[in-house]
């Protein structure tokens, strides 16, 4: 095939005197018998020779510009390890031939985009995802989300429904995050400047989170683990600030009592930082979302026009706080808990259930959030305890044993005793049929004989799935008789 785009090759061959012309202006007559009847070269010169004058014929080279002086030489060079001869090497030594530089001192290598079965996208194999149609479908920080997360140098990356779906669901998660913040701003709110002596414990705990994911992405960027550092700012946002600060913030924003601090501030602090954080990863939603923020806030709050060029987060120290950590985490640790009592005993989501909560020396710091227990976990009453042997917990109870605390939950709190008694000894009788089912099976000699060792194995394995589940049952049962 003829290749039509690139350098072409400075080469006019006169048609008169059969003699080469060779020059880097263009020709305008053969440099032997002076004819003008001469013709260029048709052929360009291989892909990789332009590509490798791409670090400084960008900038103006040959000429001495300004940009060539300040861009040259740059500091990384990202590209994929497929073509690490082909280009890499080249352009350093072009770049060394043309200007006595190297053109970057590290370079970075990224993995090839494999289809969900992780073999290489290919037209013939008809594999290949269009990013046109995936834009469309998906948004284009979605598939930049996608692309990134979880991502190590030099690995390869299967790119999955299931994880351009995770980006797009982590932008909504963005959007309605924003959208909350924003519609709880009054026209009266003036201030938003942080009181730090006056932040209550969650406060102080989400601060101090966001602080520690600062410096650990900080730290990990500057080593290149850009895969790890996305994956730490989307756990942040999502796992911490949205689903447990905002709905803590919800229930003080409803409250009507005119001495609890408003939690607008910190906020908008968490959010503005947190989309400055994660723009170089999903550019658009994070310039659009802080564009709209920035509408709604003092006019001296953020004088950058655009968050491309806004000043990338340091960590705050002073904002590191162990001991609210230290409380907050016990806190969402008994939530859990109780969240997960309700779904493996199948509580209705409209049904109160009762706890007690066994604290120990973190009790007083617990307390002041039995409203936010109350709400989140959808336990009533809620009481507190420094411990088990001072206030012994009542018979037919679920006895939860975490990091620091214990939670207690009475059973009838969450079921009917006798129905779940009759349900339990149909269980058992079920599971004592499959275990006599599965030993009668494995007794017999003609099975045993005939089966292939893979299926016995197998037979045997389920027998004792099957018994543990049997002991669990009758161990349950006897709790909930005496």
């Amino acid at each position: 095939r003829q290749l039509w785009w690139g350098h072409r090759i400075p080469v006019w061959y006169c048609q008169d005197c059969g003699e080469l012309t060779v020059t880097i202006e263009d020709a305008k007559a053969c440099s032997h018998c002076g004819s003008a009847n001469i013709e260029q070269d048709p052929d360009v010169l291989d892909t990789w020779f332009s590509s490798a004058l791409w670090t400084h014929s960008t900038l103006g080279w040959p000429d001495d510009t300004q940009e060539l002086r300040y861009f040259y030489p740059t500091t990384v060079m990202e590209t994929g390890y497929d073509i690490l001869f082909f280009w890499v090497a080249r352009m350093i030594m072009m770049g060394l031939e043309d200007t006595g530089d190297i053109p970057f001192r590290t370079v970075y290598l990224h993995g090839l985009i494999r289809d969900e079965k992780g073999e290489k996208m290919s037209k013939i194999k008809g594999n290949v995802l269009n990013p046109v149609d995936t834009l469309e479908k998906y948004g284009t920080d979605a598939l930049r989300f996608a692309l990134s997360t979880g991502t190590s140098p030099g690995n390869d990356i299967k790119l999955t429904p299931s994880r351009l779906e995770a980006g797009r669901n982590f932008a909504n998660k963005l959007w309605n995050a924003t959208r909350f913040i924003i519609r709880n701003i009054k026209t009266t709110d003036t201030n938003m400047k942080i009181q730090w002596n006056l932040l209550p414990v969650e406060d102080r705990w989400i601060l101090s989170r966001l602080s520690r994911t600062v410096s650990s992405v900080t730290s990990l960027m500057e080593d290149f683990q850009f895969g790890e550092a996305q994956r730490q700012i989307h756990d942040f946002l999502w796992g911490e600030f949205c689903d447990w600060y905002i709905e803590i913030a919800k229930i003080r924003l409803r409250s009507a009592d005119k001495e609890v601090v408003s939690p607008l501030p910190v906020l908008v602090y968490i959010l503005e930082t947190s989309l400055r954080l994660l723009h170089p990863y999903m550019p658009f939603i994070t310039e659009e979302l802080w564009q709209n923020l920035k509408k709604h806030l003092p006019r001296d709050w953020q004088a950058t026009e655009s968050i491309m060029v806004a000043a990338y987060p340091d960590a705050a120290e002073i904002a590191t706080d162990p001991e609210s950590e230290r409380v907050m985490e016990s806190i969402i640790e008994i939530i859990h808990s109780i969240r997960n009592a309700r779904a493996q005993y199948k509580v209705e989501s409209t049904k109160w259930i009762e706890a007690q909560i066994y604290g120990g020396k973190l009790t007083p710091a617990i307390i002041p959030y039995s409203q936010t227990i109350q709400t989140l976990a959808r336990a009533r009453p809620v009481t507190f305890h420094d411990s088990r042997q001072e206030s012994p917990p009542g018979k037919n109870a679920l006895v939860l044993v975490l990091k620091e605390t214990e939670v207690v939950i009475p059973m009838e709190s969450m079921v009917n005793l006798e129905a779940e008694k009759k349900r339990l000894q149909k269980e058992i009788e079920r599971s004592q049929a499959e275990v006599a089912q599965l030993e009668t099976r494995l007794k017999d000699r003609a099975f045993l004989a005939k089966a292939p060792p893979a299926i016995v194995e197998k037979e045997q394995n389920k027998l004792a799935t099957r018994k543990a589940k049997l002991e669990r049952l009758k161990e349950q049962l006897i709790k909930y008789q005496h």
